[in-house]
């Protein structure tokens, strides 16, 4: 177990990936710092049937049982520590993320405690992993991602992949979430390295 993390939900599609990705990371992490947009929770309703709700949202809720090392941060409190970088945490993840939430990065936007907590990251240098989901991108969009990456962010598209053939969509997702995990520098057994001899 490594320190703490700070992960951001936001409505783009792929909700399947915050569940997966936080199922892992809760194996991996002393605390996971969780800030779901309502638009996140209410792409999770569509895609995955949950009844997840922002006054009841919990890690039983959304990830079908409970780790007490999860905490849901309420995306409009400032006064909670991934606000201030006095609070020392080993990076940030945001999964899916929107191009929308993107470029309000990008851009210095800090409307709501998920956008404030990554301005947070690229100002004290820390590791800031978007898992940008879109297609096509437009030329918006492009730099929105050019300007993410000049300012020290991880630009990781949910971009699956293929070579170890997967049987399920969590296999495909898995893939994704395995990547991720090797920024934050994690030994993951998720998904075996390729040509490489086990």
């Amino acid at each position: 177990m490594t320190g703490k993390l700070v992960v951001g939900i936001t409505g783009a599609s792929g909700a399947m990936y915050a569940v997966r990705f936080l199922q892992y990371a809760a194996q991996h992490f002393e605390q996971l710092l969780v800030i779901a947009s309502q638009h996140a929770l209410s792409v999770a309703r569509t895609e995955l049937g949950l009844d997840v709700q922002p006054e009841s949202l919990c890690a039983q809720s959304l990830l079908g049982r409970d780790y007490p090392n999860i905490v849901f941060l309420n995306p409009r409190d400032y006064f909670t520590p991934p606000a201030s970088g006095s609070f020392r945490h080993d990076g940030m993840v945001i999964i899916p993320c929107s191009m929308g939430t993107a470029g309000r990065i990008a851009h210095g936007v800090s409307d709501d405690l998920l956008t404030r907590a990554a301005d947070v990251c690229l100002k004290e240098r820390r590791k800031l992993i978007l898992v940008v989901r879109e297609t096509p991108l437009n030329l918006i969009h492009l730099r929105t991602l050019t300007a993410l990456t000049e300012a020290g962010a991880v630009v990781l598209p949910a971009a699956p992949a293929f070579y170890h053939r997967p049987r399920t969509v969590e296999e495909l997702v898995d893939t994704v979430v395995a990547r991720v995990l090797q920024q934050l520098g994690v030994e993951q057994q998720i998904v075996s390295q390729w040509q490489v001899e086990e």
